[in-house]
């Protein structure tokens, strides 16, 4: 072999190192990119919330005017409005919401009670606009875990998954909803008070 056949192996070699480096550099980038979009959705998930937080407080004030408005009820909605706000992490997050989730659910089917309160115009804008919040929410959080999703099958399918194994790309979580979100809400005798 010659000085031509010598030349001719190095650039083959140096072709194949720079076609797998170039789909190392591709690979990864597009798993920045799905990264963004879960770290992009996950934000809209979280100005949904703060709509959520925000409306809270005129809403548990408009029902507290109602004398006979059960107590423990608005001091649960705002307990569990307490400690979704505080959630360090997103496991708590999740978990803080879907109570928050839970115990509005109940506050609304409590107010069912009171036709003074169902026919106050303050209560029924916040109740539809929490409804509003709670219905982006959802499509959020679906959105969201549709980008995981994603996110997750693009780290885990072979080969691609040695380049997120090494780049230091892991899994991400999926939103879900609590068990205690997911249950239906039952409403006993004493809760209802009637004047």
């Amino acid at each position: 072999m010659g000085d031509m056949g010598k030349y001719i192996v190095i650039g083959a070699a140096v072709l194949i190192v720079a076609v797998i480096l170039i789909a190392i550099i591709k690979t990864r980038n597009g798993f920045v990119v799905l990264q963004n979009r879960v770290k992009n959705q996950l934000a809209q998930i979280d100005v949904q919330l703060k709509r959520r937080y925000d409306l809270i407080p005129n809403l548990l004030e408009t029902a507290k005017g109602y004398a006979n408005f059960e107590r423990s009820t608005l001091e649960a909605v705002v307990r569990a409005r307490q400690g979704a706000m505080a959630a360090a992490d997103f496991d708590q997050a999740a978990a803080a919401n879907g109570k928050l989730q839970a115990a509005l659910r109940r506050l609304f089917a409590v107010s069912e009670a009171y036709p003074e309160l169902k026919a106050n115009a303050n209560f029924m804008q916040l109740q539809s606009e929490l409804s509003d919040t709670e219905n982006k929410i959802a499509l959020s959080r679906q959105f969201y875990n549709d980008t995981v999703l994603k996110y997750n099958n693009a780290i885990q399918m072979f080969p691609a998954s040695f380049i997120a194994g090494f780049c230091g790309f892991h899994p991400m979580s999926f939103w879900n909803a609590e068990e205690e979100a997911q249950e239906r809400i039952t409403i006993q005798a004493e809760d209802m008070k009637f004047s």
